[in-house]
């Protein structure tokens, strides 16, 4: 099992392909594995990096609290283990804002952003956010990690021919440590880094799935405060975009990239 300290734990990663570094983040409860449709595509052209974030998958779960910053100084301590400069960066969700972190402390070069389903910020402002950080913590604290996975799988993959995902989708969240995730989802919560984002210089690509749980039109408004940023919309698509519309979601990525070399 491939693994490499990075900011005092042990993160597993794996590489495949050669050619420009391509990092792929994932999201909350997620893993490396869950890029397996985008690491078979651009492994032919490029070097492509997925790792477990900390508390996830087979990289270490220290005890909490955890933060943004945290995530990001891991990343970085990896790329730079690696012997990896300027290298493409994809994030998912919490993988986004990973990301966005990264790029506005400016920690490490950054050659392209892609942010996928996700946002600068993650502020509970009104009852109904209060009430939805809530019921998160409530399902995983007194029903467990594979109920939150029944929860989750219904909302991202609807469809009847999707029913093979959402199993899949099942057995990989119940494999969550409690305690990691929880101390994961809580570094989204009161999380900002919106009054940043302005810095950004390198190209960036804002994904936004149609259905997300955020409405396209706050991304949107995000995506005009980053110079150099382009905004593209996957229809018919949730937030679960990678997995759930593989083909459309590396088409519109390639393209992106294709043109930042």
């Amino acid at each position: 099992m491939p693994t490499i300290q990075s900011n005092g734990i042990n993160l597993y990663y794996e590489i495949h392909g050669e050619g420009q570094p391509l990092l792929l983040i994932h999201g909350l409860g997620s893993s490396a594995r869950d890029w397996e449709l985008q690491v078979q595509e651009f492994a032919k052209s490029y070097r492509v990096i997925t790792f477990d974030l900390r508390g996830h998958g087979q990289s270490d779960k220290p005890a909490g609290p955890y933060s943004m910053s945290m995530f990001a100084a891991d990343t970085v301590g990896l790329l730079k283990a690696l012997g990896i400069d300027s290298p493409h960066v994809v994030g998912l969700s919490l993988g986004g804002g990973v990301a966005f972190q990264m790029a506005v402390d400016a920690s490490i070069p950054i050659k392209s952003l892609t942010i996928v389903n996700s946002t600068p910020e993650l502020l509970v402002r009104t009852f109904k956010d209060r009430l939805t950080v809530w019921q998160r913590i409530a399902i995983v604290k007194l029903l467990g990690m594979k109920k939150m996975g029944e929860v989750l799988s219904k909302r991202l993959f609807i469809k009847p021919e999707q029913e093979d995902i959402r199993k899949i989708f099942i057995q990989r969240w119940a494999e969550n440590d409690q305690r990691a995730y929880l101390n994961s989802m809580r570094t989204l919560v009161g999380w900002s880094v919106t009054a940043r984002i302005g810095s950004i210089r390198c190209p960036t690509l804002i994904l936004a799935a149609d259905q997300d749980y955020s409405p396209v039109a706050a991304k949107e408004a995000y995506t005009a405060k980053i110079p150099n940023a382009r905004f593209v919309i996957i229809p018919d698509s949730r937030h679960a975009t990678p997995v759930e519309r593989p083909q459309e979601f590396n088409l519109a990525l390639r393209e992106f990239l294709e043109k930042h070399p």
